[in-house]
């Protein structure tokens, strides 16, 4: 019976309608998104890439977030100009915010969701959870800390110079950058982490029928994930340091 809610609330939860502002899944992680739907015990309910964002509103806008207005937003690295022209149109009190990558997945059971979970704070989104709801929905945030918010401007008077400005966008840009290389990190130890699950039920049937000793204690899931993500570190430090030494030898 908890298997037909599932199917209910996966069915009713992809066919609906789009209601974010984009309307659709960001370019960035549309990959993401379909390889978790494609898999039975997962659906997504909510996602974003990343985004650097400048808003306005009142001053009371924190609580009434429906007075706010966006005045730029970009899913990929930015420019000062394009900020600058955007915060010219300010007649609040604006803010520029960095958002990282988000997702929400709902998960039949909750061992599949502390696969997810581990998946997650191996890649770098320490900030994960999970949540059980009162009629036993299970839900695992996906999210990391590497945040920005700085106030620019107050009743339209902006409030920092171009240096300055330049400089916040300079670091949103990183963090941006940081954000991507933690979304492919993330998509490469969850496909480690959720292929072989067909895999094992077929093999554990087939040791159902046919008892056999191992020897060696049998490796878990989490231990596969979390070799892979430490094979992934290693790759992209390795990377680096090869290209420190290209420079040291320029």
């Amino acid at each position: 019976m908890a298997g037909d809610t599932f199917e209910l609330w996966k069915n009713q939860c992809l066919s609906k309608c789009d209601f974010s502002k984009k309307g659709s899944v960001d370019d960035d992680i549309c990959h993401i998104v379909s390889f978790i739907n494609s898999h039975d015990r997962y659906f997504t309910t909510s996602s974003c890439s990343g985004r650097i964002i400048l808003f306005d509103g009142a001053c009371d806008c924190q609580v009434q977030k429906r007075n706010c207005s966006w005045l730029f937003v970009t899913h990929q690295k930015c420019q000062s100009e394009d900020v600058l022209t955007s915060l010219e149109k300010s007649v609040g009190d604006a803010t520029l915010k960095f958002e990282p990558f988000v997702l929400h997945v709902q998960c039949k059971k909750l061992e599949d969701a502390q696969l997810l979970h581990t998946v997650a704070v191996n890649s770098g989104f320490r900030n994960s959870g999970i949540t059980v709801g009162k009629k036993g929905k299970i839900i695992i945030a996906v999210r990391s800390t590497h945040c920005l918010e700085v106030p620019v401007s107050h009743r339209g008077t902006v409030l920092i110079t171009d240096q300055y400005l330049d400089f916040l966008v300079g670091v949103s840009n990183q963090k941006m950058e940081e954000n991507h290389k933690r979304i492919e990190r993330f998509y490469e130890c969850l496909k480690t982490a959720l292929q072989p699950q067909e895999q094992n039920c077929i093999l554990k049937e087939a040791a159902d029928k046919k008892p056999i000793y191992r020897r060696r204690r049998r490796r878990t899931q989490d231990d596969s994930v979390t070799d892979c993500c430490q094979s992934v570190n290693d790759h992209n430090e390795n990377s680096e340091e090869e290209t420190v030494c290209d420079l040291l030898f320029l």
